[in-house]
């Protein structure tokens, strides 16, 4: 990897947005990564450099490009909670059937993080509402399972619900949403289910 692509990834990282320009225009590339496969927008996801990642997106860097651990600057932005980057990454491509290392997609990612505004965005791209991840679990299952039952997990379950999840989708020991819920005594997300036909 060439100096000018490193000291971009450094400039992206720290969000010097005049550096990363300059960089750019000397020639470094918005698509390099590093030995980790960490690329310049990778790293401006990570430390929250929204207007840096709007400037590499421009330069043509790959919102789906994957670090060694699987990390996407898409899934990442997603499983952080940044709605604007996430905005940007759906209008630059992202890949809504893209998986994290435990083949979970973005919206399982935001879900179990109860990431309100980016569920949002990603249900009305279109991503699949129950697919199912390597622990045998759904956006919705982990929405319950991982979450804290306060209301913004409630508004992220009722936004899977509206969006066609499946309520009677059970974990692989046959356990429901529905019955997780009851017992971590979340009885809005009990009820939410029972409208939706959850048993």
């Amino acid at each position: 990897m060439g100096t000018l692509d490193r000291n971009l990834i450094t400039a992206a990282s720290a969000g010097d947005q005049a550096l990363v320009s300059r960089l750019l225009a000397a020639g470094a590339s918005a698509r390099a990564a590093d030995e980790r496969g960490r690329s310049a927008l990778l790293a401006a996801v990570q430390n929250r450099r929204t207007e840096v990642a709007r400037m590499l997106m421009l330069a043509g860097a790959d919102v789906n490009l994957k670090d060694a651990e699987a990390n996407s600057p898409f899934l990442l932005a997603a499983a952080t909670g940044q709605a604007d980057m996430v905005r940007l990454a759906l209008a630059h491509g992202a890949d809504l059937a893209s998986t994290d290392r435990y083949r979970g997609t973005a919206l399982i990612a935001a879900s179990q993080q109860g990431h309100v505004e980016v569920v949002k965005l990603l249900l009305k791209a279109g991503i699949a509402v129950d697919h199912v991840n390597d622990l045998g679990w759904t956006a919705l299952l982990e929405a319950v399972i991982l979450g804290d039952g306060s209301a913004r997990y409630e508004d992220t379950v009722q936004l899977l619900l509206d969006a066609g999840a499946d309520a009677n989708l059970a974990d692989r020991e046959g356990v429901t949403p529905t019955r997780h819920a009851r017992e971590r005594g979340y009885k809005t997300m009990v009820k939410m289910l029972m409208r939706a036909r959850g048993h």
